[in-house]
């Protein structure tokens, strides 16, 4: 038995499949709102025990591939008291290998006992042939790239048989193939793909800064009807750049950029990821508890208008 879908079935037409729509369940809305954290298994025993007030949970998808097993037993358990997401790093949507049937088999069993709001992963790609790479690798933003990723994460929603979030990158390089910026590439994608976008406030930060680029720019060339979720995290300060490792509480400047996304945006669902050094689940409290208060904040003015 094969484990990976041909390559052939993935060459077909973008823009001829656009012209047919209706044929996924479109995301309307979601039980999700308000902040939310990223489950990790040093919490299992305190959420379940504790019952902490979170509006939801984000999953790393691929820590849960397995039949059966403690992790999922505890994730079962904590979704019967909390709504859920999926989040995983292994679509490698931008390679040129053939998309991963194991991968999203497993992806696909997963969604279907735990019921998630979204899945979502990453705009890169982390394989190349048939090697796997430790790390999220940007790409070149053309039009044949876009067109290339498009028709990848079109063959991704009609496997799952739903739609997917992607997430914007932190790169640490830029291409001079690139014809276009990033957020140029983002909205032209997920028209394209017909998906929606998981906005990282932290890696856009890191992106701006160690690339040059204006953040606020780079907000306004979101589409904003888009934007389904959004990520924030605390990154390392080196030498000469900005690492984001998802290591530290969220950054003064991160928590401004994320009032001007929300601006933008209204209150979209916000995640406090961290995934180094994790903290006690009361620091993770706090964080999740900031980000409501803007959440609530832009809702109440956005109401007044």
């Amino acid at each position: 038995m094969t484990t990976e879908i041909e390559s052939q079935k993935l060459e077909f037409d973008v823009n001829q499949k656009l012209q047919s729509k209706g044929d996924l369940p479109y995301i309307q809305s979601s039980s999700i709102q308000g902040s939310g954290i990223a489950l990790r298994s040093l919490h299992y025993q305190y959420i379940l025990t504790e019952k902490p007030k979170v509006n939801w949970f984000e999953v790393l998808s691929d820590n849960y591939f397995c039949a059966g097993g403690l992790p999922l037993f505890n994730l079962e358990k904590i979704r019967q008291d909390y709504p859920v997401t999926l989040h995983g790093v292994g679509m490698s949507l931008g390679s040129t290998d053939p998309l991963n049937l194991d991968y999203l088999t497993r992806l696909k069993n997963l969604a279907a006992k735990v019921e998630p709001d979204f899945i979502s992963d990453h705009l890169s790609w982390i394989s190349v042939s048939g090697h796997y790479l430790n790390d999220l690798i940007p790409l070149v933003y053309t039009e044949k790239v876009m067109d290339f990723v498009a028709s990848r994460i079109l063959q991704v929603q009609e496997f799952l048989g739903r739609q997917i979030l992607i997430e914007n990158p932190s790169p640490y390089l830029t291409f001079t193939d690139s014809t276009m910026s990033e957020w140029e590439f983002i909205e032209g994608l997920v028209k394209k793909a017909d998906c929606y976008l998981l906005l990282d406030i932290n890696n856009l930060y890191v992106n701006a800064i160690n690339n040059g680029i204006d953040p606020l720019k780079y907000l306004d060339g979101i589409p904003a009807k888009r934007v389904k979720q959004i990520h924030l995290a605390g990154y390392e300060e080196k030498e000469n750049y900005l690492l984001d490792t998802h290591g530290y509480p969220v950054h003064p400047p991160v928590w401004e950029l994320y009032e001007e996304a929300l601006v933008r945006f209204g209150s979209v669902p916000t995640l406090i990821e961290w995934d180094t050094d994790i903290p006690s689940f009361e620091v993770l409290m706090a964080e999740a508890n900031k980000a409501e208060k803007l959440l609530q904040k832009v809702s109440l003015l956005m109401n007044n208008e």
